[in-house]
């Protein structure tokens, strides 16, 4: 009997998915709506997405322009910009607030690409311990009896296989992002 590799290739497709969607979160030079996700406001006591609260819409590729539903969610809206790590200081008419992302500069490229790569690494280090998850349920099929020392080698080495595969797509992921940041 071989190791089912299925949840074990689930666990690392997920894994992508998720430092994917932390590459959105990364500020590029272009306005998106995917960098304030991350950032609560709090609404009646309760912490909620801006997008839960205002909507937000690019005019153009540089501007973000977030307009409340409610008028006393303003300086809230405000407070949870400021106080995030996006680096922008808002901008307040008293009806919307606006988000003027400046181009990069070469030394911040370099630091998102350093930042970048660290991500990534953090990812390959995610898909090893999945790796060590799917081995050490090897290591206790074989000492239960439920496969032969063959079998556990080969469900060893098909573990490795597919997490070779998807340390690949890290990196290919990785380069995807870096490319875009020096490209901008």
């Amino acid at each position: 009997m071989k190791l089912d590799l299925k949840p074990f290739e689930e666990k690392m497709k997920k894994s992508i998915a998720v430092l994917e969607d932390e590459f959105g979160g990364i500020r590029v030079g272009k306005a998106s709506a995917k960098l304030l996700d991350k950032i609560k406001v709090d609404y009646y006591g309760s912490p909620t997405s801006i997008d839960g609260v205002a909507t937000v819409k690019a005019p153009d590729p540089r501007t973000l322009v977030i307009t409340p539903w409610e008028a006393n969610m303003l300086k809230a809206i405000e407070k949870a910009v400021q106080a995030s790590d996006l680096g922008i200081t808002p901008q307040n008419d008293g009806k919307c607030i606006r988000l003027a992302f400046p181009s990069l500069n070469e030394e911040r490229r370099k630091e998102l690409v350093k930042q970048v790569t660290k991500m990534g690494e953090e990812g390959k280090v995610a898909l090893r311990n999945i790796r060590r998850d799917a081995n050490d349920a090897c290591k206790t099929m074989k000492k239960n009896g439920e496969m032969t020392e063959d079998e556990q080698k080969s469900s060893e080495k098909s573990v490795q296989d597919l997490t070779d595969k998807y340390i690949k797509e890290v990196d290919a992921v990785v380069s995807r992002k870096e490319k875009e940041i020096m490209e901008l």
